[in-house]
């Protein structure tokens, strides 16, 4: 398939399925580029996304991502949406091997907050964050 054939295969935002209870949707610095990060470093997938501006933001992409949605947009500080730096929040990811989406993540450019350990609650767990500012976790119970 085509990059233009991709972009066409693209749903409208009113038209993807949303996944999951509650959905993070979040203020990226770069919309687009964290969307792309975010293929590559977890295997999310496009599901909608509007055009971009003339300054090259979206104001909103939606991905589906570890049995989930995340959505994003870019900061439009001239309609009262600034970018503020991202704090106080872990994006946490439940995964089946949690070595292989680790190794994945960081190779793709995840800086290594907490090393990937096994934890005193019985999972494999480890934080990571992306080159947006954004807080990741994964982890996985410890098979016995």
């Amino acid at each position: 398939m085509s990059d233009a054939q991709a972009e066409q295969a693209l749903q409208s935002p009113g038209e993807s399925e949303v996944l999951g209870g509650v959905v993070p949707y979040l203020c990226a610095d770069g919309a687009v580029k964290a969307a792309e990060f975010y293929v590559g470093a977890f295997g999310a997938r496009k599901v909608a996304e509007h055009p971009v501006d003339e300054k090259g933001r979206t104001m909103h992409i939606h991905l589906h991502i570890n049995g989930g949605s995340l959505m994003l947009y870019d900061a439009y500080p001239e309609y009262g949406h600034p970018f503020q730096t991202p704090q106080g929040s872990t994006l946490h990811m439940k995964v089946d091997d949690v070595e292989a989406s680790w190794k994945r993540a960081v190779d793709a450019g995840c800086e290594i907050v907490l090393e990937l350990q096994d934890m005193f609650w019985g999972d494999r767990y480890g934080q990571l964050r992306d080159p947006f500012g954004f807080l990741w976790s994964m982890g996985m119970p410890i098979k016995k």
